[in-house]
């Protein structure tokens, strides 16, 4: 049993016997003392002041006596107000040490066939370009807090809605006819998401120079853009597609299978997975159905035009399109359809949408008609709202061409690492072969840890050289503290320095301050799960780091003669890697037994 569980057991003891209150165990959640208070654990009294009829000064001072004569962990305690500062038993350390470094998986816990299953749905890309900085975050995002919630007890099924349909996939289409000359990712030597976003781009210089061609003859803009011959071509491919064209469906089948083999690629040096893709190609259709069936059941309503909408004026929001005038479907349409499918394919209890705050009046809606339609975790959905993420130099703009790949992004990232790696010496005495894992699993996490560290609700903006830094709140600096540790453990084994027993041992203040670090890591991860943000991990995990380092930089652990302090040392070191390993792979960052 953790420390918190011993002591809030104790505390719902205590004030049933002094006041004859039931308290809930659960309920008393112990904190960290602040430093400026002598301390381990804090305890908030004011819930049962009313009911004791005393001072809050008083209850914390009863309670604390209670708790020395009765709870063997408490050595002593302060109250200051209605804060009870607990000081726990030194020695009593060494058991809660113990515990961590016996237990496997420590602080995660897993799932049951009972536990609650949760859909998490992110990357959301479409098939006319490659995945930019905007998709990395949001990738990151969705795999990190599937994991989190993987730990905290959860079934979970990662899945993706692939945007494969519609004007702007029809673009890409029609530019590679007109331009492509039978261009194929092999025959360029490109990769296929990259092929295609270059057509989509070519498309829109070409759209480009004929407005403005027709701007010139006295149109307006507004009506150059509606006369433009290659629009009118790019929505005559977009009706012989709907109208399942043999010809239009094998091109759009042909391009789109290129892409989807550059996305694996993407997603596989990224470090990130799905359980199951859906495609608006297969949804679409299955959104109109499911509208139609609420217009039956008097949940929408048509108007003279033929539209159908939803009228959520009694909800606080406004009337709200779902099929248009000639009967096409809108992206809220779609959305209806796809949970349909999930919802047949899994039997959700909650659905988490990874979708950036631009979004967010969207989820309001979808979340309405969704528990109007009869699904069961509809009014409860969450939007996983995240900010904008730009790089220094501004923001991104697919169609002219300037969008920061994600492919490029990493590949600068790895390179930049081996070059900072190399510098720093880093990279000595190991062979070219590890050199390039090493700057490939250093790169990847420096640039995951900095998009993860931010607040996922705030923008943000990302900058490349400073992720990569070894020293400051960075993925390197986490990394090469592992690698340190793991480097200390080895040497430990090869010089014979078996763990021995270390229970008579008085742990000093900084070992008890690193032990009572490391024991939090299962409410930190609870935490994560329960406000879904990685960014509570990553920044827990920096925080244990700079705590180790500074235990390293004071204290002799190799060197140290007494054999018991040693092995307390040891094992406070091995308990440390353990839980900076299990942190950063909730965050999808692998750490080196090396660097």
């Amino acid at each position: 049993m953790s420390i918190d569980n011993i002591l809030a057991t104790a505390v719902a003891r205590a004030i049933k016997e002094l006041y004859g209150i039931e308290a809930d165990s659960n309920s008393i959640v112990p904190q960290t003392t602040k430093k400026e208070f002598e301390g381990n654990l804090t305890i908030v009294v004011f819930p049962w002041v009313k009911a004791a009829r005393k001072a809050p000064e008083a209850v914390g001072t009863e309670i604390g006596n209670w708790l020395v004569a009765n709870e063997p962990a408490v050595n002593r305690f302060n109250v200051i107000k209605g804060f009870l500062n607990i000081v726990i038993e030194p020695s009593f350390w060494n058991s809660v040490l113990s515990d961590i470094a016996t237990t496997d998986n420590f602080g995660i816990t897993a799932a049951t066939d009972e536990s609650p299953l949760v859909m998490v749905e992110y990357s959301s890309p479409n098939t006319n370009k490659p995945l930019h900085l905007g998709h990395v975050r949001n990738n990151l995002l969705g795999y990190s807090l599937s994991e989190i919630l993987k730990a905290c007890g959860n079934r979970v099924v990662k899945t993706n809605i692939v945007n494969d349909r519609g004007i702007h996939i029809c673009k890409s289409m029609l530019a590679w006819q007109k331009w492509g000359n039978g261009a194929t990712p092999e025959s360029v030597g490109k990769k296929g998401d990259h092929l295609i976003g270059d057509f989509y781009v070519l498309f829109d210089k070409h759209f480009k120079a004929e407005v403005n061609e027709l701007i010139e003859k006295g149109l307006s803009k507004e009506e150059a853009e509606k006369q433009s011959p290659l629009m009118a071509e790019a929505r005559e491919m977009l009706r012989r597609w709907e109208a399942k064209d043999p010809e239009v469906r094998q091109l759009w089948a042909m391009m789109n299978s290129w892409v989807y083999a550059g996305f694996d690629e993407t997603y596989r040096r990224m470090g990130v997975d799905f359980d199951k893709i859906y495609y608006e190609s297969d949804t679409y259709l299955e959104g109109k159905e499911k509208v139609l069936e609420g217009l039956e059941k008097g949940i929408m309503y048509r108007k003279e035009d033929d539209s159908v909408w939803a009228d959520l004026t009694a909800d606080g929001l406004d009337h709200k399109l779902l099929l248009r005038s000639d009967g096409t479907s809108v992206y809220m349409t779609q959305d209806i359809g796809t949970a349909k499918l999930r919802y047949q394919d899994y039997p959700i209890d909650k659905m988490i949408y990874v979708v950036g705050n631009e979004q967010n009046y969207h989820f309001q809606v979808l979340s309405l008609l969704l528990d109007k339609l009869g699904f069961k975790w509809g009014k409860d959905l969450v939007h996983f709202s995240y900010g904008m993420v730009e790089l220094p130099e501004g923001k991104m703009k697919s169609r002219e061409g300037t969008v920061v790949d994600a492919d490029d992004l990493m590949e600068e990232m790895v390179s930049t690492a081996a070059e900072v790696s190399r510098e720093l010496g880093k990279l000595d005495n190991v062979s070219n072969e590890e050199a390039a894992q090493i700057a490939e699993t250093v790169g990847l996490g420096a640039l995951k840890y900095f998009l993860l560290k931010v607040d996922p609700t705030k923008n943000m903006t990302f900058n490349p050289k400073e992720s990569i830094d070894f020293n400051g709140n960075t993925g390197p600096f986490i990394q090469y503290t592992y690698a340190r540790i793991r480097s200390v453990l080895r040497k430990a084994t090869e010089q014979g320095m078996a763990v021995g027993d270390y229970m008579a041992v008085t742990p000093n203040e900084k070992e008890i301050a690193l032990i009572q670090a490391i024991a939090d890591y299962p409410s930190v991860v609870a935490a994560a799960g329960s406000n879904y943000s990685p960014a509570l991990i990553a920044n827990y995990v920096y925080d244990l780091v700079k705590q180790y380092n500074q235990f390293y930089h004071d204290y002799s652990i190799l060197r140290e003669e007494d054999p018991a302090v040693r092995s307390l040392r040891l094992t406070i070191s091995e308990a440390t890697a353990k839980v900076i390993k299990s942190g950063m792979s909730l965050l999808g960052i692998n750490v080196p037994e090396r660097m």
